[in-house]
């Protein structure tokens, strides 16, 4: 199983939706490190469930439990950091079905061919954005030991549904504009409109997705490998371990596709006896290692597919076609709740690096 992450910074992460509960063990933190547990629940509180109106009404603490890699003062003692967090308010019932009834947009179908039917349905299993949340734990820790370093990481919604958020200034981002809440933007009249398309989706019995952009200032240059261990292979693959990400680019991204070599091309400059760039289109990485300029990374993530609209499926112990209406408690839109997700995927992999 491939449930673990990263080399100097490793994470093993393990549980599922509704087993009696989920965790982390994390090995590579530095020994006496005294984390500031309050913004560590404060950062855990920005993904977890069931806190408005845009998210599912499932009700987890998400508060995690240290088991170990602590000493009597709370410091960090060289040993594997150990960590669960219990899973309280889950409805299992509303899963019977879904076993004979595969649901379109899940992993159900691939989970039944890759275990032989003995996989856990329940609220996805080890498939569900559940297992987002130790991911969460480790990301706060790591993005505390990267401010250490000078280097900080944030993000925010930049589309829902069509609708765009101003971007960051690719060059000098300003981190103050961002609201410190459960929906990040930077542009609050283009966030009531993605809570509005948002409402209309779910009266729909319906499911929107979007856009995250997420940015990391204070990189040193000369970070990452070429080809098969740069950073940005670093980073997608690890961005992909998030349920619902469908794609991921860098700097100009998709864009540059259509630009001209001359208008791509990010001119040097040298700034108080600094090497920059006058444009950012790199996104802050050239042949897999960081220029020192901000890095620039977006995820593309899909609307929630469990919605309660009819839908088409097939039964698998008849092997026929069947109807599907999903019951239970989902997103209708999932991604204010992956913004900090994403944030702690990154600071992950960055730490890793620097460590």
């Amino acid at each position: 199983m491939a449930n673990h992450f990263g080399n100097r910074y490793h994470i093993q992460i393990f549980g599922q939706s509704h087993a009696p509960s989920i965790g982390a063990v994390i090995e590579g933190l530095p020994a006496g490190f005294s984390p500031d547990w309050e913004r560590v629940r404060q950062f855990m509180a920005r993904r977890a469930p069931g806190q408005d109106a845009f998210s599912t009404s499932r009700k987890e603490a998400d508060l995690p439990e240290i088991l170990s890699g602590l000493d009597e003062k709370g410091r960090t003692c060289g040993a594997p950091l150990a960590i669960r967090i219990v899973n309280g308010d889950h409805h299992s019932t509303d899963y019977d079905k879904l076993r004979d009834l595969p649901r379109p947009g899940h992993a159900d179908f691939t989970a039944y061919t890759k275990f032989n039917g003995f996989h856990d349905i329940r609220g996805g299993g080890q498939f569900s954005g559940r297992l987002t949340a130790p991911l969460c734990f480790a990301g706060a820790l790591a993005l505390q030991l990267l401010e250490q370093k000078g280097i900080r990481v944030s993000a925010h919604i930049a589309a829902i549904a069509g609708v765009c958020d101003k971007p960051f200034n690719p060059i000098s981002p300003e981190f103050t504009e961002l609201r410190d809440d459960r929906f990040t933007v930077l542009d609050a009249n283009k966030g009531s409109e993605m809570k509005q398309k948002i409402s209309e989706a779910a009266k729909a019995g319906d499911s929107v997705g979007g856009i995250i952009e997420c940015c990391a200032i204070g990189l040193p240059p000369g970070l990452g490998d070429p080809m098969f261990d740069g950073i940005e292979n670093r980073i997608a693959q690890m961005l992909f371990a998030i349920p619902a990400v469908r794609g991921v680019e860098f700097g100009a991204g998709f864009a540059a596709s259509a630009m001209t070599g001359s208008a791509h091309n990010d001119p040097f400059v040298i700034d108080n006896n600094t090497v920059k760039t006058s444009t950012n289109h790199h996104g802050g990485v050239l042949g897999g290692i960081t220029t020192g300029m901000p890095l620039i990374v977006r995820m593309a993530v899909k609307p929630t597919p469990s919605i309660s609209r009819k839908q088409k499926t097939i039964s698998l112990n008849q092997m026929c076609e069947a109807d599907l209406s999903i019951t239970g408690r989902h997103d209708p839109c999932i991604v204010p709740r992956a913004v900090p997700v994403m944030e702690a995927a990154i600071a992950c992999v960055l730490y890793d690096l620097l460590a």
